[in-house]
């Protein structure tokens, strides 16, 4: 079992803020060009370094953006990465960018994984969320040429009062593809996402169940970022249920215990600033200064982020604090205060008592 007091399961490492394209939830508010502070080449794979000196096991790296593939050394980057043990995964846009000679290089430098964002079953759906025409077709081109260069594939997918409706529609896409896991994510109001509607308690609850139901009959694994109640919706029909036959899953990288923001997590910008999460920005420190697994196992808001006892409202009430622990990105976006309870859950604590 990993102890997340001393080594995350998960780096994220912004590589760039640059983005061609206009995403309304931008958590980042991605700009139309390179920051000339980025991390370096040699200071990221000096970061790559840092994450390779927490040890064994080692996190699981995810080069994300911006669009990461601005950057042409992204290849030597992850070739590095592998080269240390570490398992590196790539998150890029859906633009011409990710052409499949460069998607042919990233494969040959030992990339584990090919995250795409799918937020729409249809080029108006998802194009109209990217506000970039043609975003859904540069996507569905990237996700074929994964699938045939032998790339594992995840497809990621925003939660939002706009993307709701199509949610179902979505899901039979991702069935119809050999994808490992399905990520979902749930809109936190930071950045260009403020001026997005999330959906309310009540509809992300039934949300979660839907989730649940979908994923003891599909293939792919189905994971939750910023809605860790999606752990007590399963544990309740655990509990509720036997245990039906699995089908047979797909390999994924999957955390042996729960992972939230700065516990478990733990996330690098652009230029090496280090944050619990990309939708946390509270600054603990740059890796052009301090190593990173310092930052992450003695900065005292890292600290307090791993400690249930130190939550407030009902998450601090809740029994299912230590599994969940509620999102600590939208109780600070919401209240100015991590540590405070989850606007987006439902649950009354002891209601399963």
């Amino acid at each position: 079992m990993i102890d997340f007091r001393e080594r995350p399961f998960l780096v994220i490492w912004e590589v760039t803020r640059a983005c061609a394209l206009a995403c309304v939830h931008c958590r980042a508010d991605a700009i139309p060009r390179r920051d000339p502070r980025e991390l370096s080449t040699a200071e990221g794979k000096r970061l790559l370094d840092m994450v390779a000196g927490f040890g064994a096991p080692a996190p699981l790296v995810v080069l994300t953006g911006g669009d990461p593939m601005w950057r042409r050394d992204l290849a030597e980057l992850v070739a590095h990465g592998t080269g240390l043990g570490l398992s590196v995964a790539l998150t890029p846009s859906g633009t011409a960018m990710p052409t499949r000679t460069r998607l042919e290089e990233l494969r040959d430098a030992g990339l584990t994984r090919l995250a795409v964002s799918l937020d729409g079953p249809d080029p108006e759906t998802h194009d109209r969320f990217r506000r970039v025409r043609g975003s859904y077709a540069y996507t569905m081109r990237i996700i074929d040429n994964a699938i045939d260069l032998g790339l594992s594939l995840q497809i990621n997918t925003t939660v939002s009062a706009i993307t709701l409706p199509h949610l179902a529609a979505v899901a039979d896409r991702v069935a119809s593809w050999p994808v490992s896991l399905w990520a979902v994510f749930f809109l936190v109001q930071t950045g260009r996402g403020m001026g997005v509607d999330p959906i309310d308690a009540a509809t992300c609850e039934a949300t979660l169940e839907w989730l649940a139901a979908l994923s003891e009959r599909v293939p792919f694994g189905i994971k939750t970022t910023e809605a860790p109640h999606y752990r007590r919706v399963l544990a309740g029909r655990e509990a509720l249920q036997p245990a039906a036959p699995a089908p047979p899953r797909r390999e994924f990288l999957k955390a042996p215990r729960p992972v939230g923001d700065g516990n478990g997590f733990v996330f690098v910008d652009h230029v090496g600033t280090v944050c619990p999460s990309g939708f946390l920005p509270l600054a603990c420190g740059s890796v052009r200064e301090t190593d990173l697994a310092e930052a992450y196992r003695t900065h005292p808001a890292f600290i307090r982020l791993r400690d249930a006892d130190a939550l407030g409202g009902r998450c601090g009430r809740c029994e299912f604090r230590e599994v969940c622990g509620g999102s600590r990105s939208r109780a600070y976006a919401a209240t100015g205060d991590p540590m405070a309870e989850d606007p987006l859950c439902a649950y009354q604590p002891g209601a399963q008592a």
